[in-house]
């Protein structure tokens, strides 16, 4: 079975409250605290996981914008290896947290967000959802 394809949720750190210029979504106010990125590679998931939690890259993305600052860090992932259920699974948190709108979710038709701001109760919510912990080591600095 191929390990390097499906749907992952970062758990992202955004140390103090920020304002970024993101995108065509112009500026948006960031509050300190954990949120959770929704996304999906259906190849070289390793790669892009590590990507997103690196400082410098190019930003192609909206999680790019964020994550290349200092005071935003990737902590954690999950992954749904094989699946593509990006979608589902921002239905999911829509349902149990706020997101924030319009943020990576463009091509999606259920919700408007990819981007959640979560609680300490996270994690066990993934593994309920089904997301097995990521074990590659990754470093955000780079």
């Amino acid at each position: 079975m191929e390990k390097d394809k499906g749907t992952y949720i970062l758990i992202v750190e955004i140390s103090k409250p920020i304002k970024v210029k993101v995108g065509s979504l112009g500026l948006v106010d960031f509050k300190k605290g954990i949120y959770a990125y929704i996304g999906s590679a259906m190849n070289s998931l390793n790669k892009r996981i590590k990507r997103h939690a690196k400082k410098q890259k190019k930003i192609h993305w909206h999680l790019d914008y964020l994550t290349s600052l200092p005071e935003v860090e990737v902590k954690k992932a999950y992954v749904f290896f094989n699946k593509r259920i990006e979608e589902k699974l921002s239905t999911d948190f829509a349902k149990k947290y706020k997101g924030v709108k319009k943020f990576g979710a463009s091509d999606m038709k259920k919700v408007s967000s990819n981007f959640y701001v979560v609680d300490d109760e996270v994690e066990k919510f993934i593994v309920s959802l089904g997301g097995v912990s990521f074990e590659k080591i990754f470093s955000s600095h780079g």
